[in-house]
């Protein structure tokens, strides 16, 4: 089949069809060796609505190669990475919904949607929460920073010279935030606290620097504001989703199709940071997400020292396993401890984990 054929067949553009063929997506059975002209086999023409129907609803290119290997090899792992792909979306939709009821309540008063949601929960949960944060077998001293309480929860991954110096200050700006009663009042405060978190930073430890993943409890919401490669991570019902996007150069290229996730995870500069709290010029700007809780969810936030050496699959199944949140996070350091399958702890390794709860638990 010429391009123009395999187009109308696959209902994808002849330029949509020569970019998936730069990124190895979808490869023409044959190429013209004289006038470089693509050609198609029939077979390739479910691969190409596969792809077009992924692109549709958002899914990145990186992630759409992964889904069209497992599809040959494992349908079932295809269907699963497909439903963890929306489950994120949905989570990101809600945060947003959430944001603009608040919005839309501030501006102009009650609204239906305010209303909706301010009777779904008929009382406030808290949080029972646990944190541990280790050197690891490689570095000298820890620069990892952990919160834990009925409220608030952070991790900060600290580098540089003075490096503890800076997630300290950045923790120490964080927990002063207070929860507003209203929800839009508490995501201008977390942002606010970041601000001043990277001016402490600056002048606690200049030169050094941070990350920073913290996130403040309502009751029956979770606010988070997010800075550089740490990670936040929700269970709920046994799915686990990734809240937050690694501020990194490798991400990028990851999301623009250049890498996939295994050359991401090898990749020298994956730890190479875009933001990060050091108190350089006008301060990053804070990725913010608000998100709806429920008893039985489950809350990890973790430092690249767990994210980068353990796979996502293993952490699911340590939150997943039913131990408390003293146990879990144990567990969840152990796992990047230990000597076998590479790991060995390189890093400093730091995790905190929450479960929603009855208030009185």
């Amino acid at each position: 089949m010429t391009i123009g054929e395999f187009a109308r067949a696959s209902r994808l553009s002849a330029k949509a069809l020569r970019r998936y063929d730069e990124l190895g997506l979808l490869t023409p059975a044959r190429v013209d060796a004289y006038s470089g002209y693509r050609y198609y086999a029939g077979a390739q023409v479910e691969r190409a609505r596969l792809v077009a129907w992924l692109r549709r609803i958002g899914m990145p290119l990186a992630e759409v190669r992964d889904v069209c290997v497992l599809h040959g090899t494992d349908p079932g792992a295809a269907a699963r990475t497909v439903r963890a792909y929306w489950a994120r979306v949905e989570a990101e939709t809600a945060a947003r919904r959430d944001l603009a009821a608040s919005l839309a309540d501030r501006l102009g008063g009650p609204t239906d949607m305010t209303t909706t949601m301010t009777t779904t929960y008929a009382r406030p949960y808290g949080l029972l929460s646990a944190a541990l944060s280790e050197r690891g077998r490689v570095r000298e001293t820890n620069q990892d920073r952990v919160h834990a309480g009925p409220r608030l929860l952070a991790v900060a991954d600290g580098y540089g010279a003075a490096g503890d110096r800076a997630a300290s200050a950045a923790l120490a700006e964080i927990e002063g935030v207070r929860a507003p009663d209203r929800v839009g009042d508490l995501l201008n405060a977390l942002e606010d606290a970041v601000r001043r978190a990277d001016t402490a930073v600056g002048a606690a430890a200049p030169g050094s620097g941070t990350t920073l993943t913290a996130g403040v409890w309502t009751g029956d919401r979770f606010a988070l504001a997010h800075v550089g490669d740490g990670r936040a991570y929700l269970l709920r019902d046994g799915e686990l989703t990734r809240l937050t996007r690694d501020h990194t150069v490798v991400q990028e290229r990851v999301e623009a199709g250049e890498l996939d996730s295994a050359e991401a995870a090898a990749h020298p500069d994956r730890a190479l940071l875009l933001r990060a709290l050091d108190g350089a010029g006008s301060g990053p700007v804070a990725d913010l997400g608000l998100y709806e809780g429920r008893p039985g969810d489950r809350w990890l936030l973790c430092t690249d020292g767990l994210s980068a050496v353990v796979p996502e699959a293993e952490i699911r199944g340590v939150l997943a396993a039913g131990s408390g949140p003293a146990d879990t996070v144990r567990a969840l350091v152990d796992l990047a401890l230990v000597d076998a399958e590479g790991r060995g702890g390189p890093d400093n390794v730091s995790c905190v984990v929450a479960d929603v709860v009855p208030d009185r638990a």
